[in-house]
C-alpha cells in the first residue's frame, strides 16, 4: 500500500511590498485619475488629512528620506535611481547586460502582478503573458503607442528605433499583437483594421476585403456602381459586401474608452523664466496631504487599548508608504520633464520646425532609469507648454539628418509634406517623387517610400486621387 508523507523544503517566492505596488500604480496614472486614487486612499485611511489645495510636497518629518525640492538636481536624480533600484534594473545595466536573471525575473514579476484600471493598453499586454522578455518589451511599446481607437499610428520603423530593436523583430511581434483581442487592434488605418476583422471571419480574401483594400474611398461615398464596374462583379454582390463591412467595428478601442468624458489635465507645465524654460508639477489638481497630528499623539500616548494602537500603527505605516510613493511619482515625472525641456528647448521657442529627434532610451540613460519605466511614466501624461497642450509621447520621435549635418524630427518632415500638399495645384498635384525633390532642395534627404508612409499617416491620398479635373 502506498503511504503518504510530508516533505519539508525551502523555496523562494516573490513578494510585493506595499511601496512597490503603490509606486507602479501611481507612476502610470494620469493626474485626472490620480485625484480619484488620492480621494479613495483618504477615505480608507483616516490618519491622512488634507492641508490645502496648492501643493503635493509631503511633510519631511513623516518621510525623512524624500529629497527636499531645493536640493540640487543631480541629488534628486540619484534619489530616483535608489527609489526604483528595488525592482527596476537601471538603463546602463541593460546595455551592459550586468544585471542578474533574478533581478530581471523580479522586475517582470512585478510588472505582471500589478493590477490597474482596465484600459486597452493593459488588455493588450495581458494577452502577452508567457512571452519572452525581449518580446514583452516590444508588446509594451506597441500597446503604449495605441491611440484611443486602438490604431497604431506610428510606423513600425519609427517605433523600432525608439525602443530600440531591429525592425524585423518588431514586425514579428506586431503580427502577433494584431491577432489579439479586440479584433482589429494595432491596425495602421481603417482599411487595415476592417480587413483584420474579416480575416478572423474567414473572409480575408473575399470581395469585401478587395473593396476595402482598393475602393475604400468609393465605398465611403456609396458609389457601389463604380466599384461594381471596376472589379466586374454584379452590383448586388457589392451591396452585400458593403452590408458585411457595416457589421465590423471601425474603432476596436471603443469598448475601453472612458464612459465619462473629461478634459485633459496636464501633469507638467513648461513656463518661460528669463531666457530659459522651467518645468513645474501641476500640483493644483491634487490636495496636500499629511498624517494627522491627532492620531500620531494617540499612538504616542501608548494607552491601554492595544487593539487601537495596532490599528493606528498599521494605518500610519500605510499612509507613509502612500505619501512616499506619491512623492516618488512626482519626482520621476519632474526629472523626465526637465530632460525633455533641456533637449527640446528650441521647440518651446520656435515651434514644430525646431523639434529634435529624441528616443526614450536617451532620457532613461540621463535620468538613470530603465526605458520601460520612462515609457510607463509618460504614457497618458500631458504637458502644458508655450506651444500648446501636448502629450509627453509627442516629444519622442526619430529623425533625419539635414544636408548641413543637423538632425530634424520626423514630425518636421510630416509638417513639410503637409505644407507642400496644401499649396499644390489641384489640377497638378505633387507626386511622392515631386515631394522628395522639394524636400531635397530644403536639405532633407528622405526616401520616396518614407514620403508615402508619412503621407498615409497624415491621411493624405495619393496624387492621382487628389487630382481635380
Amino acid at each position: 500500500m502506498v503511504g503518504m508523507e510530508f516533505i519539508a523544503g525551502l523555496a523562494q517566492q516573490q513578494a510585493l511590498s506595499p511601496q512597490m505596488q503603490q509606486s507602479l500604480q501611481l507612476l502610470q496614472t494620469p493626474v485626472a485619475e490620480l485625484r480619484q486614487l488620492v480621494a479613495s486612499e483618504m477615505a480608507s485611511n483616516p490618519v491622512l488629512e488634507e492641508m490645502g489645495p496648492s501643493s503635493m510636497t509631503a511633510d519631511p518629518q513623516e518621510i525623512s528620506d524624500v529629497q527636499d525640492e531645493a536640493n540640487r538636481r543631480d541629488l534628486r536624480i540619484s534619489s530616483l535611481q535608489e527609489e526604483w533600484r528595488e525592482y527596476m534594473p537601471q538603463s546602463g545595466s541593460v546595455s551592459s547586460g550586468s544585471f542578474s536573471s533574478e533581478d530581471e525575473e523580479r522586475r517582470r514579476f512585478l510588472f505582471d502582478s500589478q493590477t490597474s484600471r482596465p484600459t486597452l493598453r493593459e488588455a493588450v499586454i495581458s494577452q502577452a503573458a508567457g512571452y519572452p522578455e525581449s518580446e514583452l518589451i516590444i508588446v509594451e511599446a506597441i500597446a503604449g503607442n495605441l491611440d484611443h481607437d486602438g490604431y497604431l499610428r506610428i510606423s513600425p520603423d519609427d517605433l523600432a528605433s525608439s525602443i530600440p530593436v531591429l525592425p524585423n523583430q518588431l514586425e514579428k511581434v506586431l503580427e502577433k499583437v494584431r491577432q489579439f483581442e479586440p479584433a482589429g487592434v494595432a491596425a495602421h488605418d481603417l482599411a487595415d483594421c476592417l480587413c483584420l476583422q474579416l480575416a478572423r471571419r474567414g473572409e480575408g480574401n473575399g470581395l469585401a476585403a478587395r473593396i476595402l483594400k482598393h475602393h475604400l474611398d468609393q465605398l465611403a461615398r456609396h458609389r457601389f456602381d463604380e466599384i461594381a464596374r471596376a472589379i466586374r462583379v454584379p452590383l448586388d454582390d457589392v451591396a452585400a459586401a458593403a452590408r458585411l463591412i457595416a457589421t465590423l467595428e471601425p474603432k476596436p478601442g471603443r469598448p475601453f474608452a472612458e464612459t465619462d468624458e473629461q478634459g485633459v489635465i496636464p501633469d507638467l507645465m513648461v513656463l518661460p523664466e528669463g531666457d530659459h524654460f522651467v518645468v513645474r508639477l501641476n500640483e493644483e489638481e491634487l490636495p496636500r496631504l499629511r498624517i494627522s497630528g491627532e492620531y500620531k499623539e494617540m499612538l504616542a500616548t501608548r494607552g491601554e487599548n492595544e487593539e487601537l494602537l495596532l490599528y493606528l500603527r498599521d494605518k500610519i505605516r500605510g499612509a507613509r508608504v502612500f505619501l512616499r510613493s506619491l512623492q516618488q511619482r512626482q519626482q520621476t515625472l519632474l526629472a523626465i520633464g526637465n530632460q525633455i525641456v533641456e533637449r527640446q528647448e528650441e521647440f518651446f521657442r520656435r515651434g514644430k520646425e525646431a523639434l529634435r529627434p529624441l528616443i526614450m532610451a536617451q532620457i532613461a540613460d540621463a535620468v538613470g532609469l530603465h526605458v520601460t519605466t520612462v515609457s510607463r511614466a509618460v504614457s497618458g501624461k500631458f504637458m502644458e507648454t508655450p506651444q500648446g497642450l501636448l502629450e509627453m509621447k509627442y516629444f519622442f520621435t526619430p529623425g533625419f539628418q539635414n544636408s548641413d549635418g543637423t538632425s530634424v524630427s520626423n514630425q518636421v518632415v510630416k509638417e513639410a509634406i503637409r505644407e507642400l500638399i496644401d499649396h499644390e495645384l489641384p489640377k497638378s498635384p505633387l507626386s511622392d517623387q515631386d515631394i522628395v525633390s522639394s524636400l531635397s532642395q530644403r536639405g532633407l534627404k528622405v526616401a520616396r517610400r518614407t514620403i508615402a508612409k508619412y503621407r498615409e499617416q497624415l491621411g493624405i491620398l495619393p496624387s492621382h486621387l487628389r487630382k481635380s479635373y
